[in-house]
C-alpha cells in the first residue's frame, strides 16, 4: 500500500483550453482599443502639446505640471480619435485603408466605441481643470475636441475647405500647452506657434489627399484633390500655403522668441518643403506627392526643434 501511495502519479488538473484563447481576446481588444486613440496621430500632437508648454514656460518649467498637461490633452486626444471613429465607422468601411479598423471590420461595437470616447474626453477634461493651474488649458483642450469632433468631422463628406477647419484643432495643441504653463499671457507666442502648425498641416495633408484620393472618393469625403483632377489648384494650394508658412515662421523672431540661428534653420526647412511643392506642380504624381509628405515631416520637427534650441541655448 505504501509502495503503492509512493509511486502513483500525482494528479494533475487539465489543462483549460479557454485560458490562452482568453488571453489572446484580451490582448485582441486592448489592441482594438487602442488603434481607436489613433497613438500616432496622439503621440505627434502631444510633442507639440510640450513644445507649446516648454517654450512658454522656459527655465521656469515645472515637469509635474507638464507631465500632468500632457496627460490630460493626451486623454482628450485619444477620446476625440475615438468619436472620430465612430461617427466615421460607415466611410472607414467603405475604404481599403481603414476597412480593417476596429468599427467596420466588426472587432468592437458602435456603443464601445462611443462610450470610451466620451470616457477618455471627459476624463482628460476633468484632469486638466483638476492637476494643471491654469484652467484655460483645459477649456482650449475641450475646443479643440469639440471642433475636431463636432465641426471638423462632419465636414469631411460635405466640402472642400474641411482641410482648413481641420487645422484649426490640428494646431491647438501647443496652445493647450502654452496656456498650461502661462495662461493668456504672452498670447503672441501661442499665436504664432498656433500659425505655423495651422499652415503645415494644409501642404502636408493635401499630400496625402493626393496618393489617397481614389480611396477617399470611395469613402465620399470632399477633399481638394478629388474633384481636381488634374492636380493644378491641389499643387498651387500647396506652394501658396508653403510660402506663407515660410512667412509665419518668421513671426518666433519678431517677438522675440528667436534669433538668427533659428532664422536660417526655419527658412532653409521651409525653402526645401517649399522645392518639393513646386516639384509637384510640374509633376503630379503620387510619387512626388510623397516626396512632399516626408518634407513635411522633416521640417515640423526640425522647426520646432530649432525653437525649443532658440529658447533653452
Amino acid at each position: 500500500m505504501r509502495k503503492a501511495a509512493l509511486t502513483a502519479e500525482p494528479e494533475i488538473a487539465p489543462l483549460d483550453p479557454a485560458g490562452p484563447m482568453a488571453n489572446r481576446l484580451a490582448v485582441s481588444r486592448f489592441a482594438d482599443y487602442r488603434e481607436l486613440t489613433k497613438p500616432r496621430i496622439a503621440v505627434m500632437a502631444l510633442f507639440t502639446v510640450g513644445i507649446g508648454y516648454l517654450m512658454a514656460a522656459g527655465p521656469s518649467a515645472n515637469l509635474l505640471v507638464m507631465l500632468h498637461t500632457l496627460i490630460g490633452a493626451g486623454l482628450v486626444a485619444a477620446g476625440g480619435s475615438a468619436l472620430n471613429q465612430f461617427l466615421e465607422r460607415d466611410i472607414d468601411g467603405r475604404m481599403r485603408r481603414t476597412a480593417n479598423r476596429p468599427l467596420p471590420a466588426g472587432r468592437l461595437q458602435q456603443d464601445e466605441a462611443f462610450l470610451f470616447g466620451l470616457l477618455l474626453g471627459t476624463l482628460g477634461f476633468v484632469y486638466l481643470l483638476m492637476l494643471v493651474p491654469e484652467p484655460s488649458a483645459a477649456i482650449a483642450a475641450a475646443f479643440t475636441f469639440l471642433l475636431y469632433v463636432c465641426v471638423y468631422t462632419p465636414l469631411k463628406t460635405r466640402t472642400v475647405w474641411n482641410t482648413l477647419v481641420g487645422a484649426v484643432p490640428g494646431a491647438l495643441p501647443p496652445v493647450i500647452g502654452w496656456c498650461a504653463a502661462r495662461g493668456s499671457d504672452g498670447a503672441v507666442g501661442a499665436f504664432a506657434l498656433f500659425l505655423v502648425l495651422f499652415l503645415w498641416q494644409i501642404p502636408h495633408f493635401l499630400a496625402i489627399a493626393w496618393m489617397y484620393r481614389d480611396d477617399y472618393a470611395r469613402g465620399g469625403l470632399r477633399m481638394l484633390p478629388i474633384v481636381d483632377a488634374s492636380g493644378k489648384w491641389t499643387a498651387a494650394t500647396m506652394i501658396v500655403t508653403t510660402l506663407m508658412l515660410i512667412a509665419a515662421s518668421l513671426l518666433p523672431v519678431a517677438v522675440g522668441m528667436a534669433g538668427t540661428a533659428y532664422l536660417v534653420g526655419a527658412v532653409a526647412f521651409g525653402l526645401l518643403f517649399l522645392y518639393r511643392g513646386v516639384q509637384f506642380a510640374w509633376t503630379r504624381s503620387d510619387r512626388v506627392a510623397r516626396s512632399v509628405l516626408r518634407a513635411s515631416l522633416l521640417y515640423l520637427p526640425a522647426v520646432l526643434g530649432l525653437l525649443l534650441l532658440a529658447k533653452f541655448a
